[in-house]
């Protein structure tokens, strides 16, 4: 479990701090950020992390690792349009009109919006659980992430910060007590 959160962690700091943060309201800003290597493995990275979080829930909290893989079962394909998709298009003269359409989609926000909110559900139901200050700092870090979309470029890699720091610190402090007790695994 420590080593899925832990890599978890590091994706999440890894995805904003290399994510291209140009201006994607201008044709030239979109093509140079959506058409970047570091676009798709920025966003790559997060799909992963999505993968590993739940992962290591297993050993923490079940209902709440079942809940998060709802959560970013519902996220994961938005991620995909936004990563694999909005790089394909980036060279089209039309790139703006194109993202917009794949981005606010209605049916895709939706299940995106729904699924980030759901994964922040499962954060929560560990931090009720454990009652720890690194339980806390993980489910902010998730109840948060849909907000975070919708703030500057500093913030958002504040955010992967926060969110590092939470899956790392569980991740320590779940090793620690596993290590004390190992029949507060699962439950």
């Amino acid at each position: 479990m420590k080593w899925t959160l832990t890599a978890a962690g590091l994706l999440f700091l890894l995805y904003p701090a290399l994510r291209p943060w140009e201006d994607e309201t201008t044709t030239q800003g979109a093509q140079a950020a959506m058409g970047s290597t570091a676009w798709v493995a920025s966003h790559l990275f997060a799909m992963i992390g999505f993968i590993l979080v739940p992962i290591a829930l297993l050993e923490i909290h079940r209902t709440a690792a079942i809940t998060f893989w709802v959560g970013a079962g519902l996220t994961l394909p938005y991620y995909g349009a936004e990563d694999f998709g909005l790089h394909e298009i980036a060279s089209q003269p039309n790139i703006l009109e194109l993202a917009e359409s794949v981005r606010y989609n209605p049916v895709a926000a939706t299940t995106f919006a729904v699924g980030l909110v759901t994964m922040g559900v499962a954060a929560i139901m560990v931090a009720v659980r454990l009652r720890t200050t690194a339980s806390i700092l993980f489910a902010a870090g998730f109840a948060l992430f849909l907000p975070q979309f919708f703030t500057p470029p500093v913030a958002r890699i504040a955010h992967g910060v926060l969110l590092a720091a939470g899956c790392l610190w569980l991740a320590w402090e779940s090793a620690r007590s596993q290590a004390k007790d190992p029949q507060l695994a699962a439950s």
